[in-house]
C-alpha cells in the first residue's frame, strides 16, 4: 500500500508541476478563466503556477512534503473560484474539451484533489528507526 501512496505522490508531483510551468508558457488561457472581481489577473496567475510548481516539487521533497501538502490544499481552495468561474461563463480554454457540462462536473474533482494532497499530510504509517540515513525506511532495506 506503502508503495502505492507513493506514485500517486510522484502522479500528483509531476502533474502539478507541469499545470505550474503552463501556467508561465499560457498564461492567457489561464487569465481568461479569471473571475473579473480580482486585480490583476495575469500576476495572480503567475504566483499560482509559482505555487503549483513549488508545491508538486515538495511533495518530493521528504523534510517538507507534508507543508508542501497542506500548502497545496490551500492552492486548490484559492483557484477554486476561477473553475466556478469558468463553469457559470462557460469560458473554453486549450487543453479542455470546450463542453460546459463537462466544466460543472469538474468542480466536484476539486475536492478529490484536496483529498489527494491531504493524504500527504498525515504522518508516514512506517515508525522511524535508526539508520545512517535519516530518510531510509524498512522497505528501503
Amino acid at each position: 500500500m506503502k508503495h502505492q501512496k507513493e506514485l500517486w505522490r510522484v502522479i500528483l508531483a509531476v502533474s502539478l508541476t507541469v499545470i505550474g510551468v503552463l501556467h508561465f508558457v499560457s498564461w492567457e488561457q489561464f487569465v481568461r478563466i479569471m473571475p473579473p472581481q480580482l486585480p490583476y489577473p495575469k500576476e495572480l496567475v503567475y504566483i499560482s503556477g509559482f505555487f503549483e510548481i513549488l508545491g508538486g516539487i515538495g511533495l518530493l521533497v521528504p523534510p517538507v512534503s507534508r507543508a508542501a501538502a497542506w500548502g497545496l490544499i490551500a492552492l486548490f481552495i484559492a483557484v477554486f473560484p476561477a473553475n466556478i468561474n469558468m463553469a457559470v461563463n462557460n469560458i473554453a480554454i486549450d487543453g479542455i474539451p470546450h463542453n460546459q457540462l463537462l466544466y460543472w462536473l469538474r468542480l466536484p474533482f476539486q475536492a478529490v484533489f484536496i483529498y489527494w494532497a491531504w493524504l500527504y499530510t498525515q504522518p508516514d504509517e512506517v515508525k522511524p528507526r535508526a539508520s545512517i540515513s535519516p530518510y531510509e525506511t524498512e522497505d528501503a532495506k
